[in-house]
């Protein structure tokens, strides 16, 4: 029974190696969740294998992705159904398949969070009740407010604040940092908090960003992932932890500046667009830096 229906939602598709999945994603391009990196890395840390499907036409691999059962990889339902709840944490990721423009590959495994990006890419998509959050240029942010980030932005170095890049970090640092911070922000603990610093020791290379001291201590720290494809580059603000003491100097707005600014400019010197989620459209300091966007399940 379970063949025939997994023959059933596979049909038209074959299985590939996890280098043509690669090899698909650099070419067509995807997102945070669907690189080859944090899917091979995740998954070993789940223990719970991937298997490849690449769509041909022609004799040509149109479009490719990563599944867990029925189940696109790192899905949080494997993982609860496995026992893993909060094993690691993404989010609610964006979702970009690698596929060609015009493939309309059938998507029968089940996803959500998938970018108005697969459309025309794949079929089978329904319109999802939620919207993701993605950061707006900072251009289309009022003159006022980026003058008000600058402003506080200069009150937090006057008092003897630093601004440092987290690659200045081991990943057990950041672990220690993020964990700490997010712990006295929310009142309790982080996703994923057991295996953080293996799971940022894993994605280490595609963590961006700054982490903001006062007084030699850290004050606010946020998980930014960055991938690059041929088109857009791909970023994932995960979440963040800020010291709840210090919010006089506003490090959480602080640090979004300075994340998303370098992000942008990054973007613009490689002449790429940029999709940077601030994950689902739920929290009311996400209307500042973002504009919703609608998205898909399958």
């Amino acid at each position: 029974m379970l063949n025939s229906i997994q023959a059933w939602r596979e049909r038209g598709w074959q299985v590939i190696d996890a280098a043509a999945y690669r090899e698909a994603w650099q070419r067509f391009g995807g997102s945070v969740a669907t690189h080859p990196l944090v899917i091979e890395q995740l998954a070993e840390l789940a223990q719970i294998p991937v298997r490849y499907l690449g769509w041909t036409q022609g004799g040509e691999l149109k479009a490719a992705l990563p599944a867990w059962g029925r189940h696109l990889a790192l899905s949080k339902d494997v993982l609860k159904r496995h026992g893993k709840k909060g094993l690691f944490d993404l989010g609610n990721a964006e979702i970009i398949l690698p596929a060609a423009d015009d493939a309309a590959a059938p998507l029968r495994h089940a996803g959500r969070y998938l970018s108005a990006l697969n459309q025309g890419r794949f079929t089978g998509l329904k319109a999802q009740p939620e919207q993701l959050a993605m950061a707006r240029p900072h251009e289309d942010l009022s003159k006022k407010f980026r003058y008000n980030q600058r402003r506080e932005l200069r009150l937090l170095e006057e008092a003897g604040g630093l601004v440092r890049p987290i690659s200045d970090f081991s990943a057990a640092e950041i672990a220690a940092m993020y964990c700490d911070l997010f712990q006295r922000r929310w009142g309790f603990p982080a996703t994923g908090a057991a295996r953080m610093a293996e799971v940022v020791e894993r994605l280490r290379e595609l963590l961006i960003g700054s982490v903001l001291f006062l007084d030699g201590a850290p004050i606010a720290i946020q998980l930014v992932y960055r991938v690059e494809s041929t088109q857009w580059i791909s970023v994932e603000y995960v979440n963040g932890g800020v010291d709840p003491e210090t919010k006089a100097f506003s490090p959480g707005s602080v640090l979004s500046f300075l994340n998303t600014q370098a992000a942008w400019e990054d973007a613009n010197a490689r002449g790429k667009a940029l999709r940077f989620s601030f994950g689902r459209a739920d929290r009311e300091y996400k209307d500042r830096w973002c504009n919703p966007v609608p998205v898909f399940q399958s």
